[in-house]
C-alpha cells in the first residue's frame, strides 16, 4: 500500500474534512480526495462519511485508524533502520511521556551520545496507550512512562518516583481559586488529587501539558502542580512559591522493554536510564531538604 494513502487517510481523519487534509499536507483538495478514493478501493470499503459537516469515519474506517498508524510507524522506523549512515551500527527507537523528556530523558540522550555514540536514536513522544502498542508491535524499543499495562511479553522496570509539587505565583493569596490549573499527568495523579482535594473545582482550566500550565501561570499568574523538574529553577529564583501544608504527590516512573530483546545496545540503554533514574531521585530529595514548605494559605 502506497505510504501516502495511509498519511491522508489520517489528516483527513483528524481534520474532519478534505479541506483541513489538503491544507495540512500541502497538496490540492482534489489530491486528497482521489488518493481518499484510490484507498477506498483498494479496502473494499467506504471509509468516511461525506457530508456538507465535513468527513466522518464510518466503522470500517475507525477499525482501520489504528492499522494506518501502524503502517505509517513501521514504515518510519524502517526507514531510519535502513538509512544508518556509517558511523552507526545499530538503531533503536524510544518513546517517553512528554513531561518525562523535559530534564531528564534529554539527558539519557546525552548519555547515550558519550556512552554508546555507534547507537543512531529515533526518539518519539506518546502516551501509555500508543506507547504500549508500538511496545508490543517492535515499532518502539523502549517506553517511558508513568501507567505502563503489563503484557507478557514486556519488562517493566521501576526508574524513579515522579515528586510533584504544589507551586503558586503569588504566596500572598490561597490557591484554591479560578487561577488554579488542573493538569492531567495520567490517572494515578487524578485519582491521588481527587482523595486529597474533594472539595476544590478543576474545572476552570485543564490542560494536558505541562510546558502550556507554565505559560499560563507565566503569563496569567496561578497555581498547579508540576513535576519538581519542571519547576526548580523557579522556585530557585523566586518566580514561584512552594504551597505549604500541601501534599507531595508521587508518581512511579517505568521504563518498559521486550524481555528477550538480546541486544547489547538496548542494555546500555537501560544502564543509562537507571543511572539517571536514581541521580533525579537524589536531585528531589536534595530539592525538597532545601526548600521547606513554609505556610502560604
Amino acid at each position: 500500500m502506497d505510504i501516502q494513502l495511509a498519511r491522508t487517510f489520517l489528516a483527513v481523519a483528524a481534520t474532519g474534512n478534505f479541506v483541513g487534509a489538503a491544507a495540512r499536507l500541502h497538496v490540492t483538495q482534489s489530491t486528497v480526495s482521489a488518493r481518499i478514493k484510490t484507498l477506498e478501493q483498494v479496502l473494499g470499503t467506504p471509509l468516511f462519511h461525506r457530508g456538507r459537516g465535513g468527513a466522518e469515519l464510518t466503522a470500517s474506517g475507525r477499525r482501520f485508524l489504528r492499522h494506518a498508524k501502524i503502517l505509517i510507524r513501521t514504515m518510519e522506523q524502517a526507514v531510519h533502520d535502513v538509512g544508518l549512515s556509517g558511523n552507526f551500527t545499530e538503531g533503536m527507537t524510544l518513546s517517553g511521556r512528554i513531561a518525562l523528556w523535559d530534564g531528564f530523558l534529554t539527558h539519557w540522550v546525552e548519555w547515550m551520545r558519550k556512552n554508546a555514540p555507534h547507537v543512531s536514536l529515533r526518539l518519539d513522544i506518546g502516551f501509555e496507550g500508543d506507547i504500549m502498542e508500538g511496545l508490543v508491535r517492535n515499532n518502539i524499543d523502549i517506553g517511558v512512562m508513568y501507567t505502563p499495562e503489563s503484557r507478557p511479553s514486556l519488562a517493566v522496570d521501576y526508574l524513579f518516583g515522579e515528586s510533584l509539587v504544589l507551586v503558586t505565583s503569588d504566596r500572598e493569596k490561597t490557591w484554591r481559586n479560578a487561577n488554579y490549573i488542573h493538569i492531567n499527568w495520567g490517572p494515578e495523579f487524578l485519582a491521588q488529587f481527587a482523595a486529597r482535594f474533594p472539595e476544590v473545582d478543576t474545572s476552570a482550566t485543564r490542560v494536558n501539558i505541562g510546558w502550556l500550565a507554565l505559560q499560563l501561570i507565566s503569563h496569567l499568574g496561578g497555581s498547579a502542580y508540576f513535576p519538581i523538574r519542571l519547576v526548580r529553577q523557579f522556585v530557585e529564583n523566586g518566580t514561584l512559591f512552594l504551597v505549604g501544608k500541601s501534599p507531595l504527590i508521587t508518581l512511579p516512573v517505568y521504563m518498559v522493554y521486550p524481555i528477550e530483546h538480546h541486544a547489547a545496545y538496548i542494555d546500555k540503554a537501560l544502564e543509562g536510564l537507571r543511572e539517571l533514574g536514581a541521580e533525579e531521585d537524589h536531585w528531589q530529595a536534595l530539592f525538597l531538604t532545601q526548600h521547606p514548605w513554609d505556610a502560604v494559605e
